[in-house]
C-alpha cells in the first residue's frame, strides 16, 4: 500500500532586517537559555532556534564575529533609542 497523502509544503516568509540589528540578535539567540525564555507553547523555543539558524546563513559579518564588530552593531541599533 503506497502513501498517497500530498507532500508537506512550507510557506516562508521574507523580512527585511538591518545587518546590525541582525548581527545584535544572531548573537543573543546564540548565547540565550531559551529554557528560560517566557513562552506559552514548545513551539516557541523551536522557532527562535530556526531563526537563530537563518540568520546564521545570512548575517552579513567575517566569521568569526569579533567583539569590537558586536560592539560596533550594538552602538549602532541603540544609539538613537532615547529610553
Amino acid at each position: 500500500m503506497s502513501d498517497t497523502r500530498p507532500e508537506r509544503v512550507h510557506e516562508t516568509v521574507t523580512i527585511h532586517l538591518w545587518s546590525e540589528d541582525a548581527i545584535v540578535l544572531m548573537d543573543w539567540l546564540s548565547q540565550a537559555d531559551l529554557n528560560s525564555v517566557p513562552a506559552d507553547h514548545c513551539a516557541v523555543k523551536q522557532a527562535l532556534t530556526d531563526l537563530a539558524s537563518r540568520l546564521e546563513e545570512v548575517v552579513p559579518y567575517d566569521y568569526p564575529l569579533t567583539a569590537e564588530r558586536l560592539a560596533k552593531a550594538r552602538h549602532e541599533v541603540s544609539k538613537d533609542l532615547g529610553w
